[in-house]
């Protein structure tokens, strides 16, 4: 997946200690996850249907431990 003009962004909730994803949304057909600790490392894309299920879940408690 080519992500070089991809806009990463993290959460506001994500604090200061720099341990977290970062998200780019502006790609074509997909959306891009990276580790935050790692920006040249591997990237994860998903559809915009798989990435709206997935934030539905968490805000569901779908994934709560």
């Amino acid at each position: 997946m080519e992500v070089s003009r991809a806009v990463w962004r993290k959460s506001t909730r994500s604090g200061s200690s720099g341990s977290c994803v970062e998200v780019a949304d502006n790609l074509p057909n997909a959306i891009a996850v990276r580790d935050s600790k790692d920006r040249r490392g591997p990237v994860l894309s998903f559809t915009a249907d798989q990435w709206t299920g997935f934030v539905q879940g968490i805000k569901g408690g779908t994934f709560n431990a």
